[in-house]
């Protein structure tokens, strides 16, 4: 039987908490509440907590500067605003410093994607991935449940360095339940069957497994891979993984074709002549401002369910 799910947040949080309380070194900076387990620490360590108020620029400034003096540094904002509104201070005070300084700073964004699926396109986050990939030094975790989101807390103090963790918003469905993935392999396959394997990252491994089964019942196999590290995956083992492929399909819930995860296996495969076929799935390249739920605003981007099963579908044609 497995765990009842939580929200990312708080199941990564709780792990920090828990940190804390014998490790004087983790220092939390914060420009966002609303999380019972934040209320916590800010509680039972105030003098290792700091709120800089709707101010990510200073928290960027600020966490840089507790991680020179030594400190392992968590740091919590609303993701398209820990990633874009202090880009400049993510490449000058984190990215570029870390080549020269022994730095840890870990940067928490929960709200990936259409996490926050009410306050529209201000608040939800499509270019996350592609931002932060274009900065040297930062590795990136987006994983698909709290069991995941959990276990970064130690791949983030045991691996110095700055970090991004993508998390959803919402509770969602646990997909682990033996325990979390290899957090160092950076992926997990879910499945190896088929011509065709569907690899996903963050809320996408969802969709990936639900549109698997639903090919299953027409007498149809894929593969699915959940490749939870963009950037520190272990590389020649994912691509032992898909050498028994005739095409991969990516699915991200970020901009289609504006350097993802797409462009991620793109390169992979030119650089590794992997001689893949590939289809990308993602969201269309423009902002709106409907309402619905999040499947509903999925369908009419093109990564939900539905569309993604027919599109994959078609693509198992062609392979």
């Amino acid at each position: 039987m497995g765990t009842k799910p939580i929200a990312m947040r708080d199941a990564l949080l709780e792990k920090i908490w828990q940190r804390m309380a014998h490790d004087e070194t983790v220092f939390f900076v914060s420009s966002d509440f609303g999380s019972p387990v934040l209320d916590k620490i800010r509680s039972d360590f105030g003098e290792r907590f700091i709120n800089v108020g709707i101010a990510e620029q200073n928290l960027i400034n600020v966490s840089a500067g507790l991680a020179l003096e030594g400190f392992n540094v968590f740091s919590y904002a609303i993701a398209p605003f820990i990633t874009m509104r202090c880009f400049e201070q993510n490449r000058v005070n984190l990215a570029l410093l870390s080549e020269a300084r022994k730095i840890n700073v870990n940067l928490i964004g929960v709200g990936a994607g259409y996490s926050y699926v009410v306050s529209g396109p201000t608040h939800q986050c499509y270019e996350d991935i592609t931002i932060m990939r274009g900065l040297p030094n930062f590795q990136i975790f987006s994983p698909s449940d709290h069991v995941t989101a959990g276990a970064l807390m130690e791949t983030c103090l045991e691996n110095s360095g700055v970090k991004y963790l993508r998390l959803d918003a919402q509770i969602l469905p646990q997909i682990y339940h033996g325990g979390s993935p290899d957090i160092n392999r950076g992926f997990y396959v879910h499945k190896t069957s088929g011509p065709v394997c569907l690899v996903a990252t963050g809320y996408m491994l969802h969709t990936a497994l639900q549109v698997s089964g639903l090919l299953s019942e027409k007498g149809l196999d894929v593969g699915v891979v959940d490749l939870f590290d963009l950037v520190g995956f272990q590389t020649e083992d994912l691509i032992r993984v898909l050498e028994k492929y005739s095409g991969i399909v990516t699915l991200e819930e970020g901009f289609r074709g504006r350097g993802g995860l797409d462009a991620l296996f793109f390169e992979m495969n030119a650089r590794f002549d992997l001689r893949k076929r590939m289809l990308n799935l993602g969201v269309e390249p423009n902002y709106s401002f409907a309402l619905g739920t999040r499947e509903e605003l999925h369908e009419k981007v093109g990564i939900g369910p539905i569309s993604v099963f027919k599109a994959v579908r078609s693509f198992l044609d062609t392979v």
